[in-house]
C-alpha cells in the first residue's frame, strides 16, 4: 500500500485565492487539480440542445430568424404571383421550347380569357403549372434548403424514442411539403415551375410566433396577462385562415375565372363576414370544395379560440387583471387593501377620498383576496367611478399581486381591518402581516393602516398613520358622558361636507345645524395667511378672537417651526411667530376664500369702543386708560367661584346700558397669569368631597397610572389612589373583608353612577377610565364608574383599573333585569352600551345591531330617566333607536335624509335624531379619518388631543360649560367667545343645543277591546287621560281580564247579595285601577318587584309619573322622544360647530370649549412660591369643570 501511494503521480498547481491575500507562498509548492463542473452533459448533442432549445437567449434568436425565415416566404409567394404570366408554365410533359406545347397553353388562356370555356371545363395543367422567374425561384430554394436543414436538425435534438410521432406531426409535414419540392428542383430543373403551396408557411409562422413570445418571457423573467396571448393567437388564426384562403382560390381560380389576388381577399373578407355580396364567386369546383373546407375549419378552430378567450376575459374580471405600468408612472394612484368587499366601505372611501379637490385624477386600486359581489360590481360600473376605481383580486401576501397594483409606485397604500371578524384578534394579526409585506416590497409608500385591538398597535408603528378602533371608541364614548354629543362633534369634524346639508328644509334648525357641519379643520403657515397673518408677535388667544370675530375662522391650535407637537388652545403666552403653522375651524380653507372688505364697515369702525379694537399698547397702559371698568374686568385676581356663572362686570353708573367685556390682550404679562396648584395633595374638592357617612374619603393623589395594560399608551396625568384598591373590593356586588357594601347604595356615591355595559374587559376599556381620571377633572365631580361585563375580567386588566379611584365592576348583562338593578343603574346617569364583538357578524347584512337595538329600547322603557348612549355596527341602523310607528316627523326626516343622499352628501344620515343628539354612535364613521389624514396629516393628532388619548406639554382639553339664566346677558355668541378669551383665555368651538319641539303623529295610538259599550267608552276616556304609548297588547289584555272579573263578581253577587257587597265594591276598584293603569305603571311596578326580590332599598326609583316640567328639561342630554310623557312636546338637540358670532345664545345651551393647559402656568420654581399659591389655592378654579369668568 506505501508503495502504491509512493509512486502516485504529483497533483498540478491550484491557485487558492486566500493564499494569494495572506502573502501564502506555499500554494507554490502543493500540486492540485483544476476541475471544471458543467451544468448539463458535455456532448456535441447536449451543446446543441442548450444552444438551440434550452437557453433561452439563444432560442429566442432562432425562434425570431424562424419566424423572419415564414416571412419571407410569403412574401415570396405573393411575389411569384404578381409577377405570374399564366401562359409561361411549363410542364414535366413539354419540353422548355417546344413551339405546339406553348401554343397548346396560350390557345387555352386565350379561351378562358375571351369567356369562350365552360364552367365545367378545368385547365388542370395551370393549377399544376406556374410561371416562376428565375430570381424568384433561387431565393425560395435558399430560404427552403436553410428550413429543412434547421427541421431536421431540431428534429434530431427533439428525438425522444418515437421517430414516426414527430415525423406526422403537422408542423413537421407542412415544413416537409414546402421545402423538399424546392430541394428536387435543384436536381430536375424540368419541374421547376411546378406548383408548391409555400403560403402554408403562414401556419408555422403563427406557431413560430407563438414559440417566440414564450421565449421572450423565459428571457425576461416577465409574464404578460393570458388575455394577451389568447388574442395575439385569435388573431394569428384570424390571419392564416384569410391568407390560406385568399392565395388558394387565387391560385384554383387560374384555371377558372382568373382572380386577381386582391379580388380573392375581397371575397374572403365577405365570405367570412357573413356578408355575401355574391359579385365575386367562384366558379370551378375545386375551389368552391377549398371554400367548404375553409369554412368548416373556421366554423371549428374559431369558436375555440372565442371560447379560450372569453374564459379568459371571465377570470380576468374576476381578478381584476394588471394596473398599466406606464398608467403608474404617468398617473397618480393609491391603493386600497381590505380583507373583504363591502358596498358601505367602498362607498365611505370613494367619497370621502374624492371629495378634494386635488385628488380628482387620482385613480384607484383595489386588492382585495375576495371575489367581488354583484352589488359592488354594479357600483364600479357606473360611469363616475369605473374610470377611476380598478378591482384587482390577489393577496397582498404576494409580491405578484403588489406588482400587478404597482405598489412601488403608489402614493399611498390603504390597510382596513375586517371589524366584522368574531375574532378581532385574528383580524389585527392578518392586518399586521399586510401592513409589513407592503413595507417589504414598497418601502417608500406612505402607509396608512387601521388596527381593531390597541395591543397590537405597536406592532405598525413603522406606518405613518395608525388609527387603532378601539382606542378612538371608548374615548369617545367616555366623553359622552361629560362632553354630551362628543362623538357626534368629532364626526362632523372628520367629515368632508359643503355645508349645503338641510338648506332646504322648512326647519330652521336642520338649516342651522347642515350649515355648520360643514365646519372643518384646516391648516397655514402664519406668515401666508390673510386670517392670521396680522397678528405675527401677539398672544395666541388674541389671535384666535380677533380672527373670529373679524373672519369666523375659530383658530384652535399652532404647532412651531421646530416642533412636531401641535398645541391645542396654548394660551396666552404663546406668542405667535411668522414660521408657525395654525389649525382652524371654518367651512373651506383661506385658499379657496374670496376677502371682501366693506368700506362701509371700516368706516364705522371709527365709532367703535376701545374694547373692539385691537391694541397696541403695553397691559399697563390699556388699564391705565381703561379706568374703573377695565379694572373690574382685567383684574389680576381669580374671580369668585360662588356663583359658578359668567358673571357681567359693572355698570359703573350706565344705568341699564348693555355691559362690556373686556378687550383681548396682545401680549399679557406674566405676572397677571397666576400659577395654579394642581400637584398639591389637599385641595377645596378634597375637604368638600366627603363619603356618605361624614367621613373624609379615601386619599386621592395625582400621577401617572403604573400599569398600561398595553404598549403604546400615551401617559396621562390622573386622579389615583394613594395604595391601588385590592381586587375584591373592585367587585361592586360582592362584599370582602374590607368592605361589606353589595350594591351601589350602600355605597353613597355623591355623583352618579357610569355604567359600561360591553362583552369582555378589552384593553381598549381602559381608555374608557383614563379621561374620566384626568388631572383637571375635579375631584367633586368624579363619576363612580361601573363596567358591567358579560365575561369576568382577567388579573392583567384588574391590575391596569385598580389604581383609578371609584371604578368596579360586576359580571352580567344588560338584557338581564336583575343585573341591572344590582349594578345601580337607578342611580346612574349614563349607560354606554358597547357593541358586542360576538354579535357584529350576521347571516344577513345588518342585522347584527337587532339584539342591541330592542335591549336598548326595553332599558328605555324602563328607566325613562337614564340617559343611554349606544355603540351600533352600521351607521344605517340609527333609525330605529327613535322609532314610533307610524310617527309623521320620522317619516319626514327619512325623506329628507334619502334627498340628501341623492344629492351625494356624505352625511346624509346626520338628520337623525339620536346621531345629532349623541346618543348613538358607529366606529365605522370614524373611517373617514384615516381617509382625511392622506390630505390633512395632522387629523388624525387633533383628534387624539381632542379626546385626551395623547397629552400633550402645553396642550390644552376639551371641555364644557352651561349657559344658565344669569349668563344670558351675554346675548351672542360672539360676545361669549370674547369673554372667554379675556377672562380665562378659553376657545369656543360650537354648541350643543336642545331646544322644544312640536312632533305631529298621524293618529292615535289607542288601542281598546270593546266588550260592551258602556265600558267601552269609559275605557276610551281612562286611556286618553292617560300615555298614549301605552302598547295596544297589553291594554287588551289587562281590560279583558278586568272584564272577566267584573263578569264573575256579577255572577256571585246574584247568589249572596248582603255579605257580598263589600267585596263586589273591592272587585269594581280593582277593575277600575286596571283600566287606569298605563304601561309606564306596569313597568315601575315589575322593576320595584324585582328590587324587592332583590333585596335592593326602592326609594330611588321615580316614576315617570311624578317628574315635572323641571324633571324634563334636565334631560336636555338624552334626545330619546319622551313617549311615556308627551306624544307632541318634545326636545330635540344638535351641535352647530363654529356657528357666526351673532348666533343668539339660548337657555341651556352647552359650549364646548378647548380649556389651556393648567399645567403650562405652573412656575419651575415650586417651593420658591408656594406660600402664594397655598393663598391663591382656595379660589382656584383652574380645573373646575364650570368655567367662572
Amino acid at each position: 500500500m506505501e508503495q502504491v501511494e509512493s509512486e502516485a503521480l504529483p497533483l498540478p498547481h491550484r491557485l487558492r485565492f486566500r493564499d494569494v491575500l495572506l502573502g501564502d507562498r506555499s500554494y507554490q509548492h502543493d500540486d492540485r487539480v483544476q476541475i471544471e463542473f458543467y451544468v448539463n452533459e458535455n456532448t456535441f448533442k447536449e451543446r446543441l440542445k442548450l444552444f438551440f432549445i434550452k437557453n433561452q437567449r439563444s432560442s429566442l434568436r432562432i425562434r425570431v430568424f424562424n419566424f423572419s425565415l415564414k416571412l419571407l416566404t410569403c412574401l415570396m409567394y405573393i411575389i411569384r404571383v404578381m409577377t405570374d404570366n399564366p401562359g409561361q408554365g411549363a410542364g414535366t410533359s413539354h419540353i422548355p421550347g417546344d413551339p405546339a406545347g406553348a401554343s397548346t397553353i396560350n390557345k387555352c388562356v386565350n379561351c378562358q380569357l375571351n369567356g369562350s370555356v365552360h364552367d365545367s371545363e378545368i385547365n388542370w395543367e395551370l393549377i399544376f403549372w406556374v410561371d416562376r422567374k428565375v430570381t424568384v425561384w433561387a431565393i425560395q430554394v435558399i430560404v427552403a434548403t436553410i428550413s429543412f436543414l434547421e427541421a431536421m436538425l431540431l428534429m434530431y435534438l427533439s428525438y425522444k424514442g418515437n421517430i414516426w410521432e414527430q415525423m406526422f406531426q403537422v408542423s413537421f409535414l407542412l415544413e416537409m411539403i414546402n421545402t423538399v419540392p424546392f430541394i428536387i428542383t435543384i436536381f430536375w430543373p424540368p419541374i421547376r415551375n411546378i406548383f408548391i403551396p409555400v403560403f402554408l408557411n403562414c401556419w408555422l409562422a403563427k406557431c413560430a410566433l407563438e414559440n417566440m413570445i414564450n421565449d421572450v418571457h423565459r428571457a425576461i423573467q416577465r409574464t404578460n396577462s393570458a388575455m394577451f396571448n389568447q388574442v395575439l393567437i385569435l388573431i394569428c388564426t384570424l390571419l392564416c385562415l384569410v391568407f390560406t384562403g385568399t392565395c388558394g382560390i387565387q391560385h384554383l381560380e387560374r384555371a377558372g375565372k382568373n382572380l386577381s389576388l386582391f379580388n380573392a381577399f375581397y371575397f374572403c373578407i365577405v365570405t367570412f363576414s357573413t356578408v355575401g355580396f355574391g359579385d365575386v364567386t367562384p366558379r370551378i369546383w375545386p375551389s368552391q370544395l377549398l371554400v367548404v373546407i375553409m369554412i368548416c375549419v373556421a366554423l371549428v378552430v374559431l369558436p375555440w379560440q372565442f371560447e379560450e378567450l372569453v374564459y379568459l376575459w371571465m377570470e380576468r374580471q374576476k381578478s381584476g387583471g394588471n394596473y398599466s405600468r406606464h398608467r403608474a408612472q404617468t398617473e397618480k394612484h393609491v391603493v386600497l387593501c381590505v380583507s373583504g368587499l363591502k358596498i358601505d366601505l367602498i362607498m365611505d372611501f370613494l367619497n370621502e377620498f374624492y371629495a378634494h379637490p386635488r385628488l380628482q385624477d387620482y385613480y384607484v386600486v383595489i386588492l382585495c383576496p375576495t371575489e367581488m359581489d354583484i352589488q359592488v360590481r354594479r357600483v364600479l360600473q357606473i360611469p363616475l367611478w369605473s374610470q377611476r376605481v380598478i378591482y384587482l383580486q390577489g393577496s397582498v401576501l404576494k409580491d405578484l399581486d403588489l406588482m400587478r397594483a404597482k405598489m412601488d409606485d403608489a402614493e399611498a397604500c390603504f390597510i382596513l381591518s375586517s371589524r366584522n371578524e368574531v375574532d378581532r384578534m385574528a383580524a389585527d394579526h392578518q392586518t399586521i402581516l399586510r401592513a409589513w409585506a407592503v413595507k417589504d416590497f414598497a418601502p417608500n409608500c406612505p402607509l396608512y393602516v387601521q388596527i381593531l385591538k390597541p395591543e397590537n398597535k405597536f406592532h405598525v408603528k413603522f406606518a405613518d398613520h395608525v388609527v387603532c378602533e378601539e382606542e378612538f371608541k371608548y374615548a369617545m364614548l367616555a366623553l359622552n358622558c361629560v362632553c354630551p354629543a362628543t362623538s357626534t362633534l368629532i364626526t362632523l369634524l372628520v367629515h368632508t361636507s359643503r355645508g349645503q346639508e338641510g338648506q332646504q328644509s322648512p326647519e330652521h334648525w336642520q338649516r342651522m345645524y347642515g350649515c355648520c357641519s360643514g365646519n372643518e379643520v384646516y391648516h397655514i403657515r402664519l406668515a401666508d395667511s390673510k386670517f392670521f397673518g396680522e397678528y405675527d408677535g401677539k398672544s395666541f388667544t388674541y389671535a384666535s378672537f380677533h380672527a373670529h370675530k373679524k373672519y369666523g375662522v375659530c383658530l384652535i391650535g399652532v404647532k412651531r417651526e421646530n416642533n412636531k407637537s401641535i398645541l391645542l388652545n396654548p394660551g396666552l403666552r404663546h406668542i405667535m411667530a411668522a414660521a408657525d403653522t395654525c389649525y382652524y375651524i371654518n367651512i373651506t380653507k383661506e385658499e379657496n376664500s374670496a376677502f371682501i372688505f366693506n368700506q362701509e364697515g371700516r368706516k364705522g369702525r371709527v365709532a367703535e369702543g376701545l374694547y373692539d379694537r385691537p391694541s397696541q399698547l403695553p397691559v399697563h397702559s390699556i388699564i391705565a386708560s381703561m379706568g374703573t371698568v377695565a379694572m373690574d374686568l382685567q383684574h389680576t385676581s381669580p374671580p369668585d367661584i360662588s356663583g359658578g356663572k359668567l358673571v357681567p362686570p359693572s355698570a359703573n353708573g350706565a344705568g341699564n346700558r348693555r355691559p362690556s367685556i373686556a378687550p383681548v390682550l396682545e401680549i399679557t404679562d406674566s405676572s397677571s397669569i397666576l400659577p395654579c396648584d394642581l400637584l398639591s395633595e389637599q385641595s377645596e374638592d378634597d375637604a368638600a368631597f366627603l363619603d356618605g357617612k361624614g367621613h373624609s374619603s379615601t386619599e386621592y393623589v395625582k400621577g401617572y397610572p403604573p400599569n398600561s395594560p398595553y404598549i403604546g399608551r400615551s401617559p396621562t396625568l390622573c386622579h389615583l389612589l394613594a395604595d391601588k384598591a385590592p381586587f375584591c373590593c373592585l367587585r361592586l356586588d360582592q362584599g370582602c373583608r374590607h368592605n361589606s357594601f353589595e350594591d351601589a347604595k350602600a355605597y353613597g356615591f355623591k355623583n352618579k353612577l357610569i355604567i359600561v355595559s360591553a362583552e369582555t374587559a378589552g384593553n381598549g376599556l381602559y381608555n374608557f377610565i383614563v379621561p374620566l381620571r384626568a388631572y383637571y377633572r375635579p375631584r367633586r365631580e368624579l363619576n363612580p364608574i361601573v363596567l358591567l361585563l358579560d365575561n369576568p375580567p382577567d388579573n392583567h386588566f384588574l391590575e391596569a383599573i385598580c389604581w383609578f379611584p371609584m371604578v368596579y365592576y360586576m359580571a352580567g348583562t344588560i338584557d338581564n333585569l336583575d343585573s341591572l338593578l344590582q349594578c345601580g343603574i337607578i342611580y346612574a346617569e349614563n349607560l354606554v352600551v358597547v357593541d358586542k364583538e360576538s354579535t357584529m357578524s350576521a347571516e344577513e347584512d345588518y342585522m347584527a345591531d337587532a339584539k342591541t337595538i330592542v335591549n336598548v329600547q326595553t332599558m328605555f322603557r324602563l328607566f325613562p330617566s337614564l340617559s343611554i348612549i349606544t355603540e351600533l355596527t352600521h351607521p344605517s341602523n340609527m333609525r330605529f333607536m327613535q322609532f314610533r310607528a307610524k310617527d309623521c316627523y320620522s317619516l319626514a326626516l327619512s325623506r329628507l335624509e334619502k334627498k340628501e343622499r341623492d344629492k351625494g352628501s356624505n352625511l346624509a344620515f346626520m338628520f337623525r335624531l339620536p346621531f345629532a343628539a349623541g346618543r348613538v354612535f358607529s366606529i365605522s364613521m370614524l373611517d373617514t379619518l384615516l381617509y382625511q389624514s392622506f390630505v390633512k396629516d395632522y387629523m388624525i393628532l387633533i383628534a387624539r388631543l381632542l379626546l385626551g388619548l395623547d397629552t400633550t406639554p402645553g396642550s390644552g382639553y376639551l371641555c364644557v360649560m352651561k349657559i344658565t339664566e344669569e349668563d344670558l346677558w351675554i346675548r351672542t355668541y360672539g360676545r361669549l367667545f370674547q369673554k372667554l378669551c379675556s377672562s380665562n383665555a378659553e376657545i369656543p368651538i360650537g354648541i350643543y343645543r336642545t331646544e322644544s319641539h312640536i312632533f305631529s303623529t298621524s293618529e292615535s295610538q289607542v288601542s281598546v277591546s270593546v266588550e260592551d259599550s258602556e265600558e267601552a267608552k269609559d275605557r276610551v276616556e281612562e286611556s286618553q287621560s292617560n300615555d298614549q304609548s301605552d302598547h295596544p297588547l297589553l291594554r287588551k289584555k289587562s281590560m279583558q281580564w278586568a272584564h272577566h272579573l267584573s263578569k264573575k263578581s256579577g255572577k256571585w253577587q246574584g247568589r249572596s247579595q248582603d255579605p257580598s257587597r263589600n267585596h263586589a265594591q273591592r272587585m269594581a276598584q280593582q277593575r277600575l285601577s286596571l283600566h287606569r293603569r298605563s304601561e309606564r305603571e306596569e313597568l315601575s311596578e315589575l322593576v320595584r318587584n324585582r328590587m324587592k326580590h332583590l333585596g335592593l332599598p326602592t326609594s330611588g326609583y321615580e316614576e315617570v309619573a311624578n317628574l315635572t316640567a323641571s324633571d324634563v328639561m334636565n334631560r336636555v342630554n338624552l334626545g330619546y322622544l319622551q313617549d311615556e310623557l308627551n306624544d307632541h312636546q318634545n326636545t330635540l338637540s344638535y351641535v352647530l360647530i363654529n356657528p357666526s358670532p351673532d348666533t343668539r345664545l339660548e337657555l341651556n345651551d352647552i359650549v364646548y370649549l378647548i380649556r389651556s393647559d393648567p399645567l403650562a402656568h405652573v412656575p419651575e420654581e415650586f417651593s420658591v412660591q408656594s406660600s402664594c399659591l397655598k393663598g391663591r389655592h382656595e379660589s382656584s378654579t383652574d380645573t373646575r369643570e364650570d368655567t367662572q369668568l
